[in-house]
């Protein structure tokens, strides 16, 4: 497993990491979530990410009994969690959602007793929110950072304007301001992280820990002549299975396609699995601090894990023969503002 720094702080995640939207406690049984946390420790994976959202507070329930069950040590392991989908925890959701300073302190209470852990090393606000000001935004996850029940805040699909404002109102009012981004990132989701995001990275450190690396499932092939019975689009219920089930077979789900099959000739020429190639080509961006996978079994870890060896395979060359497949790089920023 390689390491990295996560942005401009001190603390070192694995390049590869674990989330809980699809494994613990979601679409899988715990008995299997188990097997795919132990796998995911044996190959070296010391960060894993949940929410107070997947699956109603389950996910976290399930990733605090795996850690208990393995004996594992607290200091060994990056544990993260995310707040503003509460809503299901109260019988009156209207102060149980959102990133207001009662709701980030109980929600943040909540999520520690269903880890049973008495702190998670980060905690994102999972959404913006637009009602709330944000210096009590900033104020609040300040509060839980000194009371010790999390080290390092940061954000998850905010714009760049949003996450400078965060900044702003930190640096004057001498807080800490949010260390890491985690966005939708892989070869069919690009704008953000390579050109919204691009001044943030030198600007304030910004450590990106990004979602959905193969397009849930997109991005392996597996759609490519149909969905498969036992496929998340296929038995999933959520916006985003939704969603593509509905454009699937349409006339750009289709032009889709006929990219994922180039992509194939690729991984193949580098004897890789396009599954693989896709992950590579995900961490292989510097500002990428860690790529959040799921797994429904073991081998699926197994397997994705390879993708680290496959990184120094993608060449120049070989990123540009990619980029003539994709055609949806984004306009690099003019840094002069021009």
């Amino acid at each position: 497993m390689e390491y990295r720094l996560l942005g401009r702080s001190g603390l070192y995640v694995s390049a590869i990491s674990l989330g809980g939207w699809v494994t613990f406690g979601g679409h899988v049984d715990a008995e299997t979530t188990f097997k795919c946390m132990e796998a995911a420790w044996k190959h070296g994976i010391n960060f894993f990410d949940c929410a107070e959202v997947y699956s109603a507070g389950e996910s976290e329930k399930v990733m605090g009994q795996a850690i208990k069950k393995f004996g594992w040590k607290r200091n060994d392991l990056v544990i993260s969690t995310k707040l503003y989908f509460g809503q299901a925890f109260g019988d009156n959701a209207i102060n149980n959602q959102g990133l207001s300073r009662k709701h980030i302190v109980e929600g943040l209470n909540a999520a520690l007793k269903r880890l049973d852990l008495d702190y998670v090393d980060l905690i994102y606000a999972h959404r913006p929110d637009r009602l709330t000001p944000m210096e009590e935004t900033v104020r609040a996850f300040n509060h839980v950072i000194d009371q010790g029940k999390a080290f390092y805040w940061g954000t998850s699909e905010w714009n760049p304007e949003e996450i400078s404002e965060a900044w702003r109102v930190a640096d004057k009012l001498g807080l800490i301001g949010p260390l890491m981004e985690q966005p939708q990132y892989n070869m069919l989701e690009r704008q953000r992280v390579e050109k919204d995001y691009s001044l943030l990275y030198d600007i304030h450190g910004l450590g990106l820990t990004t979602w959905s690396p193969m397009k849930m499932g997109v991005l392996t092939g597996k759609y490519n002549d149909g969905i498969p019975d036992d496929s998340r689009m296929a038995t999933s219920d959520n916006g985003s299975a939704k969603s593509m089930k509905e454009k699937y077979g349409g006339e750009e789900w289709q032009g889709t396609v006929k990219k994922l099959r180039k992509l194939k000739e690729i991984a193949d020429k580098l004897g890789a699995s396009q599954a693989n190639l896709a992950l590579a080509w995900v961490l292989s961006n510097k500002n990428v601090s860690s790529a959040i996978i799921g797994a429904s079994r073991p081998a699926q870890i197994d397997e994705n894990v390879k993708a680290i060896e496959l990184v120094s395979k993608l060449t120049p060359e070989i990123k540009e023969e990619i980029e003539k497949v994709l055609e949806n790089k984004p306009a690099e920023l003019n840094k002069r503002g021009l």
